[in-house]
Formats: structure tokens, sequence, C-alpha cells
């Protein structure tokens, strides 16, 4: 029967289950990433998600259901405590109009992007996968944040040693 205690608790367990199946889902993913880029020698640029849910207004119900139950956060901090014993350094982006921007000439147009998963730049024709297209902003803005962070300035000019 519906509202039982027996019910509860049975609600209750799977509940536990589910939490417990995400966060040992995210240790193993975050311990993956953080692995690949410590053996690569590469840095880490993760989204800043911080509002995410509060401007998930637009999205259609299913689709906010889906990110008020996924576990970013936990996924970003585990990545970012793992990340820090490994010595990898992490970047925190701005994602502001990565998914509109291309990547290739640096145009931003919310028409570029055709579709949730096709990018196509209105004004050179780059063509590629949105995501991908997003990461490689992320990357590139990470990048010019090291950058101006890390540069010491030699004879009037800077230099470009990336982490």
């Amino acid at each position: 029967k519906k509202g039982t205690k027996s019910a509860k608790r049975h609600l209750k367990k799977l509940s536990r289950k589910q939490a417990n199946f995400v966060r040992n889902e995210n240790h193993r993913i975050s311990k993956e990433i953080v692995e690949t880029a410590r053996k690569e020698r590469k840095a880490l640029a993760l989204e800043n998600l911080k509002g995410i849910r509060e401007r998930a207004n637009g999205f259609n119900r299913e689709m906010r259901w889906q990110m008020g139950n996924w576990a970013f956060h936990q996924l970003q901090t585990f990545i970012a405590y793992k990340a820090k014993r490994a010595g990898v350094p992490v970047s925190f982006i701005d994602p502001r109009n990565t998914s509109r921007t291309c990547a290739v000439c640096g145009h931003c147009e919310k028409a570029n992007r055709k579709s949730q998963a096709r990018f196509v730049c209105r004004s050179c024709g780059h063509e590629a996968n949105a995501d991908k297209n997003a990461a490689l902003n992320i990357s590139q803005k990470a990048d010019l944040e090291r950058a101006v962070v890390n540069q010491p300035i030699v004879s009037g000019q800077y230099l470009l040693a990336l982490t």
C-alpha cells in the first residue's frame, strides 16, 4: 500500500542505493579523468556550473528533472580534490557563449548552434559536434587564463608556456 511504513522504508532503501551508485560512478569517472590528465601532463578545464539549476527555466520538464538529478557538483568536487592531490591544475571556466562561439574563427552567434548536437559557424562554415566545439572553446579559455596568470615578461614580450 502507498504511504505505509514498509513502502517508505523500501523507497528510502532504493534512494540510498541510487545515491551510492551515483557516488561510486562519480569516484570512478573522476579517478579516470585525473589519472589520464596526470599521465598526459595536462591541465583540466571544467565549466563553472554555479547556478545551472536556476538557469534551467527555459528547458522542458524532462530536461529539468535530469539536471536536478545530475550530481555534477559532486563529480566536479571529486575531480578537483583528486586533481589537487595528483598535482594536476584545474580551471573553472565561465561557460557563457561557449556553445555559440566558433572554436576556429571566434564568431559568436545564436544561429551557429543548428541543433542540440550540431554546430555550424555562419561566418567561416566550420562544422562540428556542438559539445566538442564548446569543449574546444572551454579549453581555449583555460589556456588564455593560464597564459595571463603564468607568464613572466621577458624583453617586453610575453612567453607562452602553458601547463
